[in-house]
């Protein structure tokens, strides 16, 4: 097959993007940008937890997830599936009820009370633990929950977002340094692509986000965001 050809990843990418902004979970806010959770400036946002009230788009979301995840990784190789607190839980149970997994879930960090247990569920040494998040922008909240399965016990060497930004730096050099893989169905370009497809946003809007696309970083910190790793 052709190099140039159009893959299954680029069209899971098109139709996740799609859904996203048919239930409106995609924000485009240039002259009013977001702070987002890792410092970074930025004139777009995906709410993924809006997924959940949606079961149309949730249940075709976890379709191509689910797609992906066995030509990827295949599920026979994945014992359990961890979700990340909280916006990774949803995803994760997912997933686990869907190929008939057991299923964890991670906290940021110890709850202090009780078994003071970070990791909610059974798990046993040595399983292979897919971690589940909604989404990853450098992939610095990554770190604490693989970490904090593998201090558990668990083998981790793949995580699945169904979003990555895609834009920021760092989450490549992330991911290479936990040993891991990150897999997702959709990034920023596709989101761009499809809105401009569809015409979900004004001309200026789409402009404003394709500016941002070029030049994350300065434009991060010409918006007082973060300017660097």
């Amino acid at each position: 097959m052709p190099s140039s050809a159009f893959s299954a990843d680029d069209a899971g990418g098109l139709e996740t993007a799609r859904l996203l902004l048919d239930i409106e979970a995609v924000n485009f806010r240039p002259g009013e940008p977001y702070t987002l959770t890792a410092g970074w400036a930025s004139p777009v946002y995906i709410d993924c937890r809006r997924v959940i009230s949606f079961p149309q788009a949730r249940r075709r979301i976890m379709r191509l997830a689910a797609e992906k995840l066995e030509r990827d990784i295949g599920f026979d190789t994945i014992d359990a599936i961890a979700g990340g607190e909280t916006a990774g839980i949803p995803y994760a149970a997912w997933i686990a009820e869907a190929q008939s997994k057991p299923m964890l879930y991670v906290r940021k960090k110890a709850k202090g009370f009780g078994r003071n247990a970070q990791i909610e569920g059974h798990l046993t040494d040595g399983q292979r633990v897919l971690l589940v998040e909604d989404l990853a922008t450098d992939g610095g909240s990554k770190v604490t929950f693989v970490e904090a399965l593998r201090g558990a016990g668990a083998e981790v060497t793949d995580i699945f977002v169904v979003f990555f930004y895609g834009a920021f730096p760092g989450a490549e050099d992330t991911m290479k340094d936990l040993g891991v893989t990150l897999h997702y169905l959709a990034t920023w370009e596709n989101v761009l692509t499809a809105a401009e497809e569809g015409q979900y946003f004004n001309r200026d809007a789409i402009r404003g986000v394709r500016g941002f696309l070029d030049d994350p970083i300065g434009w991060s910190k010409a918006h007082g965001g973060r300017g660097g790793p």
